[in-house]
């Protein structure tokens, strides 16, 4: 049975608890990692605004890549560039504002139409944010890995979010594909509920896409521990207990175990 039934892995179904507990979560952990200085951040987290509008605020300037196979819905603004209208110089000068943008953070998220990183030019970028399971959806992660390294100045960071192997075997044991529940060292390539495909990772399966990049690992952890029946009973008990709920998850140190969770997260450098 899944950790979270297969209709709420999208945030769609009835666990409103979880999922806000789940987001808030998420939101700690990108204000910390976040560069102190501002900075320019790309964010390949699939167009949906949520991030990218978060690290804005925090006054950094954002170029969200636009990925159309996650997000067909969304109605490009009139502000959205193609890949062949940003560059260097682009990306030195302050990015002008646009009221019909979705985002109204001063002007300081771009939205960029490009199935790859090519636009960018080398070392161009403090920070990558690639959240909502960003390299589990693009199959050939050890590609676009590659072109996150390329395009990161020197010292910069990455911030990835992955479907784990925990995910992976609960969704395959749902789907009664008893054959494949057993946890090897092959890539974990799985039918989402809806048709898709995922690539489901190890904590050690992460740490080599990373490594294999040419970037420096800093953390890997699950994204959650606490369960959603936990959350439930303690938010159902006092709603003010979030910040609460949010400080014990990510003051807890479970590095690199990969034995609870839908997601992982890691953070890695370039040296």
């Amino acid at each position: 049975m899944l950790p979270i039934p297969a209709e709420e892995l999208n945030g769609s179904g009835t666990l409103g608890p979880y999922w806000t507990f789940y987001r808030a979560v998420v939101a700690e952990q990108l204000t910390r990692w976040l560069p102190a200085q501002p900075s320019v951040v790309l964010d390949l987290s699939g167009g949906r605004g949520r991030w990218s509008g978060q690290a804005a605020r925090a006054g950094h300037r954002v170029i969200e890549l636009l990925d159309f196979r996650r997000s067909t819905s969304l109605a490009l603004s009139s502000s959205s560039l193609s890949s062949s209208s940003l560059n260097s110089q682009s990306l030195s000068s302050p990015l002008a504002p646009d009221p019909q943008a979705r985002l109204r953070d001063a002007g300081r998220v771009r939205h960029v139409r490009a199935d790859d990183l090519a636009f960018l030019p080398d070392e161009s970028v403090d920070a990558v944010v690639a959240e909502e399971r960003a390299m589990s959806i693009e199959l050939m992660a050890e590609s676009a890995m590659s072109d996150v390294f390329r395009v990161l100045r020197p010292g910069g960071r990455a911030l990835i979010c992955v479907d784990s192997l925990v995910l992976g075997m609960a969704i395959l044991a749902e789907q009664e594909q008893w054959q494949h529940l057993r946890q090897t060292g092959e890539v974990m390539l799985v039918p989402w509920p809806d048709g898709s495909i995922t690539r489901c990772f190890s904590s050690a399966q992460l740490r080599e896409l990373l490594t294999g990049a040419g970037l420096e690992v800093e953390w890997v952890r699950p994204r959650t521990v606490l369960s959603p029946s936990t959350v439930d009973h303690v938010l159902g008990s006092d709603a003010r207990s979030l910040s609460w709920l949010v400080r014990t998850e990510l003051d807890a140190h479970p590095d690199d175990d990969d034995t609870v969770g839908i997601h992982l997260v890691a953070s890695a450098r370039k040296t």
